[in-house]
């Protein structure tokens, strides 16, 4: 782009002037339209381009809004049912918690009426099986009852006697019966007699005697505090002819005599029974009997432990108290020691066995 030229500073002739200043408008206007017109393109293309990104972000923002509105749509139809679901399922819960409470109830009342039913069934079925209880049934009944009752007897009176007659009984029974079924229970009576006859179980009678033979053998030992008298070996036989002695000596033999009984010597193994006095002498012997009698009332009335006690602080009564080297102290120990040996065996022998069988003769299988 040229300027002007200043006609001062100008070596040109000043006749050339107008010329050169008609040329110049035009070159620059021809020089800034050159200019323009490329800033212009550039202008319309970049509002093209925003034009083109502005219709495009429209079109977007239109489908965004159209997705957002649908969603919107559905999410509340959505809710809509979940709500409606809602209501219905309240209601749906409500009815079957009434229909839970009346099956409960009926439940309830079927329990009751299914108790009552099967209470009836129950004394329907005992009244039917005591009506048509077959012969063998009453047999077995019949035969159970009996064995029960002989063993009571057994352990009362202390003999198994009553055992073994009611055993032998049942199998008499039992064979004239000529029940197959009943093979089992008749091979179990047999064991059961052959374990009775085998035991050794003591006699009460027999002990019981014995008992009473130690309450009188009681009054005759001597406690272990009496005198000794001095057995007189040759008091029959007649004495030899003796000498003629002075009053003095004779008086004198007497009161040597005298002294020697006054004086005595013996050995005591317990110090209590050195100072018993003759009274607590007759109540030793009264206790002592008193232990003999309640270990018999123990005896009869099967008391065994008890009576087994009784006895034992007999014998140490009988060992603290009384001579050990007497001959009826001897016996009375040795006597107190059979009792308690016997009474060890009085255990009757049971005949479970045979029960047993009865129970499942009785049940039916």
């Amino acid at each position: 782009m040229s300027l002007p030229s200043n006609p001062e500073l100008s070596p040109e002739p000043a006749n050339q002037a107008p010329v050169e200043t008609l040329a110049a408008p035009s070159a620059v206007s021809s020089a800034q339209d050159a200019l323009v017109k490329p800033h212009v393109s550039s202008h319309k293309g970049l509002l093209l381009l925003l034009g083109v990104l502005g219709g495009v972000a429209l079109v977007a923002v239109m489908m965004l809004w159209q997705k957002v509105a649908g969603m919107q749509e559905l999410l509340a139809r959505q809710s809509a049912q979940a709500q409606t679901q809602s209501l219905e399922a309240s209601a749906m819960a409500k009815q079957a918690v009434l229909l839970a409470q009346e099956t409960a109830a009926r439940v309830a009342v079927l329990d009751a009426r299914l108790s009552e039913v099967a209470l009836q069934r129950s004394q329907l079925d005992e009244l039917m099986q005591s009506m048509s209880r077959s012969r063998d049934e009453n047999l077995v009944v019949d035969i159970e009852a009996a064995i029960r009752l002989a063993q009571q007897q057994a352990q009362l009176t202390g003999s198994v006697e009553p055992l073994l007659a009611a055993l032998k009984s049942a199998d008499q029974r039992i064979v004239r019966a000529a029940q197959p079924r009943l093979a089992l229970l008749q091979r179990a009576i047999a064991r059961d007699i052959d374990r009775v006859k085998t035991s050794a179980v003591s006699d009460t009678p027999i002990l019981l005697i014995k008992l009473d033979e130690l309450v009188h053998l009681a009054d005759e030992i001597q406690p272990a505090n009496a005198v000794v008298s001095v057995p007189q070996s040759g008091k029959n036989l007649v004495p030899p002819p003796k000498a003629s002695l002075s009053w003095w000596q004779a008086s004198f033999d007497l009161v040597v005599r005298e002294a020697r009984n006054l004086v005595r010597v013996s050995r005591i193994e317990s110090p209590e029974a050195a100072l018993l006095s003759p009274e607590q002498t007759f109540f030793l012997r009264e206790n002592f009997k008193l232990k003999l009698l309640n270990a018999r009332l123990g005896l009869l009335a099967r008391q065994i432990e008890s009576a087994r006690s009784d006895l034992t602080d007999a014998e140490a009564m009988l060992k603290k108290y009384f001579q050990a080297n007497a001959r009826k102290t001897q016996a009375t120990a040795t006597l107190l020691q059979q009792v308690q040996v016997q009474m060890r065996t009085l255990q009757i022998p049971r005949v479970d066995e045979t029960l047993a069988m009865l129970a499942t003769a009785a049940s039916g299988r």
